[in-house]
């Protein structure tokens, strides 16, 4: 697999955060509302929900479903889009989750596509005060070597149907 490197701003900046964690979400974007206030802002359902009631305007925060709902996937799908340039998710690891595979899957594909996850307070304040936040070279995964692959399965081309 080859790659590619990519002069990438952080526009677009992903935030979940499960329950017992969405109040210090909710102040660790307070305490960097400055540097956020430029970006995009993607949201699980009720963590945007709650950071505009407490925060207010002007921020710009687009909201999918709520993560059980399929946020967490809708979220997934936008960093393989490329849409999405930095994940900061807020997870309590000492609770059992419910919908632990769509989690699993969300940290799978952004480390596949190579952006930026930070899973703590600690690692969030890193990475939005890194000068790095406001434009880095971030190797992409070119995977078109993945997509022409031959899959042998013997059955002809013509042959193969799902039902």
């Amino acid at each position: 697999m080859s790659s590619v490197t990519e002069h990438t701003k952080v526009n677009t900046l992903a935030l979940v955060a499960h329950d017992n964690c969405k109040l210090k979400m909710i102040d660790w974007v307070s305490r960097h509302r400055l540097p956020l206030q430029n970006k995009r802002l993607v949201t699980t359902g009720t963590t945007g929900r709650m950071i505009e009631d407490r925060l207010g305007k002007g921020l710009d925060i687009l909201r999918v479903k709520s993560g059980p709902l399929g946020g967490d996937q809708q979220i997934g799908a936008k960093i393989a889009e490329g849409s999405i340039d930095a994940l900061i998710f807020f997870w309590d690891p000492l609770e059992p989750m419910s919908h632990d595979p769509d989690i699993k899957a969300l940290l799978r594909v952004a480390t596949l596509w190579n952006i930026p996850i930070a899973c703590n307070e600690s690692s969030a304040d890193f990475l939005v005060s890194s000068p790095l936040f406001k434009g880095y070279e971030r190797v992409v995964p070119d995977f078109d070597a993945h997509n022409a692959r031959q899959i042998s399965t013997g059955i002809p081309v013509d042959e193969k149907k799902c039902s």
